[in-house]
């Protein structure tokens, strides 16, 4: 594999920016999707600019994620056919937009990719309690316990800026699909510098966080064996729906849990009260989390939006991210890494998981 050198000398943000303010001007791109910092500076959000200018205070990997990028690409690629968009994301979010583009949720065609090697965010109510930097690659992990985990930091766009294994000040534009190679091509640049220091280290790395993804887990699932382990586990749910809200792959106009036949009649809630002896309310919040997994699972990219949004410091995206891993695995299926599989709740096979058959 072969990339592009990138100068980096003023950073990777700037870098980026300066690669997206070129597109624009050569024509390669006729808008740019990329966070921006807001005026009070204490926040991100996706920004859709045709004026290079409007990216001064664009950052290519911002230090939280307050907002999911592919939620904002699908927000508006149903209205933009034909517009050439670059959209700036991170991995995981590259691969939630190639889930929703499976689901009809995203139109891709006129959309170029482009992803960083990401140490991952910290977290957002750290964040806004006293700022911070992203997430150092090594040393002291301040960086969300499921972005620790993420064997996924790396890829996921068309056209990749790769740091790791590069000299300070350099980095390389690996193009890993044809948008990438023809977005190179109308910058006139050329991949010709050997991606192999990138791709061992990225390598080395990868095993390093499956080996901790592995033993999280593991912990995890003793902690939340059987259903009063669940209960115990989402003891604190306040019923928000937040983490539905800001899940990319939850794309549902109306959801089934916000319809009247998930409501009771007030009869039915006394006479569980008097047989159980009591009754918690808001009620039915583990059978809430648990369709939710059973709806998205699959579909999963552990970015961890879902836990950021919990006001009742839930640890979401960790049990999401584990159940996830399992059933994907079930499936032999990685969401968002090729476009052309489909989703296997939308394809039937007669013969397949003869090995949970009752």
């Amino acid at each position: 594999m072969k990339g592009a050198r990138m100068a980096t000398a003023e950073g990777l943000d700037r870098a980026v920016v300066d690669l997206a303010s070129r597109a624009l001007k050569a024509g390669a791109a006729d808008c740019v999707l990329m966070p921006v910092e807001v005026p009070a500076g204490d926040s991100f959000a996706y920004v859709l600019v045709r004026d290079a200018g409007l990216l001064e205070r664009a950052r290519a990997l911002p230090p939280v994620m307050p907002v999911q990028g592919a939620r904002a690409l699908a927000s508006f690629t149903g209205t933009m056919a034909g517009k050439k968009t670059l959209a700036v994301l991170r991995p995981c979010e590259a691969r939630a937009a190639v889930e929703l583009a499976k689901l009809e949720q995203v139109k891709l065609d006129s959309v170029t990719v482009v992803t960083c090697d990401c140490p991952g965010a910290v977290p957002l109510a750290a964040y806004l309690a006293d700022g911070g930097e992203l997430p150092a690659w090594t040393g002291e992990p301040t960086a969300r316990p499921i972005c620790r985990t993420c064997d996924h930091f790396t890829g996921g766009g068309d056209l990749h800026a790769a740091t790791l294994g590069q000299a300070e000040g350099s980095a390389l534009l690996v193009p890993l699909r044809e948008k990438g190679s023809a977005l190179l091509e109308a910058l006139g640049l050329v991949a010709d510098a050997d991606a192999l220091a990138w791709e061992q280290e990225a390598a080395k790395l990868t095993a390093t966080r499956r080996e901790a993804r592995s033993k999280a887990h593991e912990e995890l699932a003793a902690e939340v064996a059987g259903l009063s382990g669940l209960a115990q586990f989402f003891g604190n749910c306040i019923g928000c729906h937040n983490c539905r809200s800001v899940c990319p792959v939850c794309y549902c106009r109306q959801c089934y849990i916000d319809g009247d036949s998930w409501e009771a009649p007030a009869a039915e809630y006394l006479g569980r009260a008097q047989n159980a002896g009591s009754l918690r309310l808001l009620p039915d919040t583990v059978l809430f989390h648990i369709g939710r997994l059973a709806h998205m699972s699959l579909s999963c990219v552990s970015c961890g939006t879902c836990e950021d949004a919990c006001p009742a410091d839930i640890r979401v995206a960790q049990l999401f991210g584990m159940v996830a891993a399992r059933t994907q695995r079930l499936f032999d299926y990685e969401p968002g890494s090729d476009a052309e599989c489909a989703v296997p709740l939308a394809t039937f096979k007669e013969d397949e998981l003869h090995e949970v058959e009752a």
